[in-house]
């Protein structure tokens, strides 16, 4: 599809310019054709919305069709990670609506999981002066493998493990606060989105050859939802502490994957090299400057039994 050269989609601020807009007025999105993807998506929203029983909040945001900016940049997700396809970001944005309605996600920020099952599993963090971010700011979330105690526990109720794993997801978006957006994210293929965390995934302790059934069931489970309903939250995957002899695990994965999905993954054998990817803000465990994840990150709320 073509568009007039006139009602291109510029980005003529500045990221400083943007992060400095005046709190009192409302934030604009710059100038679109009629016929852009964000305006033919925006259209089909109050379908959407309906046939997800009237629900209409995604990531924080409460979706509106009259086409208000933060509306705007939850749209401009699910079109960027459909390559532009209004159809298919149409299909993922409905899905979306319709999980999140049947699934209350913010519900599980209020949520007490058990510490002694979920404790020390998951961690978020804001870190400054990751290389090459152009973000004040970036959210990264831990999670670590080698602090589960008990498998069975963990991993065997399927609905209770994915609602605390939603739990600590949520909470990362939170930390972005796309409500509060005032950068439009460009179009895809034109720019980075400047609203996407890092996520650690950390095996430190784990052994890759003798992995637990119920393990290998609620990670399907989790990439299965998580890749139909986030999309677009994260710009860099982290896979750390990985045996050197596992690499061709996650080598046989990039001839699967998409170039777009494989780009952001990065595999490390040591835990203390992360520091080279995300600078010195992240803990001295990964070769960075900071107190320990349980002195700095948030995790899920918890009780004390189980």
């Amino acid at each position: 599809m073509v568009f007039k050269s006139v009602k291109t989609f510029h980005f003529k601020k500045t990221l400083e310019e943007f992060m400095t807009m005046s709190t009192t007025a409302a934030p604009e999105w710059p100038a679109i054709a009629e016929d852009h993807p964000i305006n033919q998506l925006l259209k089909a929203l109050p379908s959407l919305i309906e046939a997800a029983g009237g629900y209409k909040e995604v990531y924080g945001v409460t979706l509106d069709p009259s086409g208000p900016f933060t509306t705007k940049l939850i749209l401009q997700k699910f079109l960027r990670a459909n390559a532009d396809d209004v159809e298919k970001a149409k299909t993922q944005l409905g899905e979306t609506l319709a999980w999140r309605s049947s699934f209350k996600p913010l519900e599980t920020l209020s949520e007490k999981f058990s510490k002694e099952i979920f404790g020390g599993l998951g961690y978020v963090i804001e870190i400054e002066g990751v290389p090459d971010s152009e973000n004040k700011k970036d959210v990264v979330t831990f999670n670590i493998y080698g602090a589960v105690k008990d498998n069975k526990k963990t991993f065997g109720d399927l609905d209770q493990f994915l609602r605390w794993r939603v739990a600590l997801m949520e909470k990362g978006i939170q930390k972005l606060k796309l409500n509060e957006a005032t950068m439009p994210i460009p179009d895809y293929g034109k720019g980075r989105d400047p609203y996407q965390g890092i996520q650690i995934h950390d095996y430190l302790n784990i052994s890759f050859l003798r992995q637990d059934p119920d393990v290998k069931v609620a990670s399907r489970k989790t990439i299965d939802v998580f890749s139909k309903v986030y999309p677009e939250m994260l710009c860099r995957k982290f896979f750390v502490n990985v045996p050197v002899v596992m690499g061709w695990m996650f080598a046989a994965f990039k001839l699967i994957l998409s170039a777009e999905t494989v780009r952001k993954f990065t595999v490390l054998s040591y835990g203390e090299e992360l520091h080279t990817e995300l600078g010195d803000g992240i803990p001295e465990i990964y070769g960075g400057k900071s107190a320990p994840l349980d002195t700095i990150g948030e995790q899920t709320l918890y009780t004390e039994t189980s």
